[in-house]
């Protein structure tokens, strides 16, 4: 699965959420039929020549409902019900624990992920962050 049909499907929907007013995190289905239909607007214009076809179109749709309705990266450990728990200790030290044990994955997040992750946790909570309040 290569990142750009991944990057600009996710923008495409986005875009269009953002046209509708619809809640994302609140009507998954309605994302789900989105990204589908992004996903196969994609394949028409690759049938046509214009795009690279998506060699894994289950990965692709996954990768960009867990970006957009989801987690993002953390969204898998969410899904894994062996997953009891995940800490962030930072943007290279993802850990869950799976039955009581603790272990490192191999999730590597970049800084505007690790932001975008802790807006869209405390926007579920009625919460919000300043970063003008950071102190360094």
């Amino acid at each position: 699965m290569t990142a750009e049909p991944v990057t600009r499907i996710e923008s495409d929907v986005r875009r269009r959420i953002r046209e509708s007013g619809m809640d994302p995190a609140r009507d998954v289905a309605a994302v789900r039929a989105l990204v589908m239909e992004e996903l196969a607007a994609w394949d028409r214009r690759a049938l046509a020549g214009s795009e690279v076809p998506v060699a894994d179109a289950v990965g692709t749709a996954k990768a960009v409902l867990d970006n957009v309705a989801g987690l993002g990266p953390l969204q898998r450990y969410l899904d894994d019900p062996d997953v009891e728990e995940i800490w962030l200790n930072s943007p290279s030290q993802v850990f869950v624990s799976r039955r009581g044990a603790a272990e490192l994955t191999t999730t590597v997040l970049t800084q505007g992920q690790v932001e975008d992750l802790v807006e869209r946790m405390l926007a579920t909570s009625g919460r919000r962050l300043d970063l003008s309040m950071q102190q360094f």
